[in-house]
């Protein structure tokens, strides 16, 4: 569904800490690092919703993103109405995802799944 949010990333001074807390308040079960590179620790929240934890400096709020069904007329949707639309980048072999700011200046990702993102 268009603008759902489908993933809440979570960025966290002590990892552990912010895993053990969302696993208690939720019940969420992370699993081992998605990314090969990255400490990026995977939950499944519903069918259609993720969360990760990983190590970062703290913003002190969390990434969301929305599904859209066509990145590219979404990105320039953000523009038609104000917003500002980054550049789609790819996760690889599962979709593609943009940072942008609403006509507020808040911050929002989109997500577009494709798994033939490269």
């Amino acid at each position: 569904m268009a603008g759902e949010v489908v993933h809440v990333e979570i960025a966290a001074k002590d990892a552990d800490r912010a895993q053990r807390f969302y696993e208690g308040l939720f019940g969420w079960q992370f699993g081992e690092s998605a990314m090969p590179d990255m400490d990026y620790r995977m939950a499944r929240i519903n069918d259609s919703a993720g969360a990760a934890v990983y190590p970062a400096d703290v913003k002190g709020y969390a990434n969301h993103y929305h599904a859209v069904d066509d990145i590219e007329a979404s990105l320039e949707k953000v523009g038609e109405l104000g917003g500002k639309a980054g550049a789609k980048m790819p996760v690889p072999g599962m979709g593609w995802f943009a940072e942008c700011t609403d006509s507020e200046g808040n911050a929002l990702h989109l997500w577009q799944q494709d798994s033939s993102a490269a």
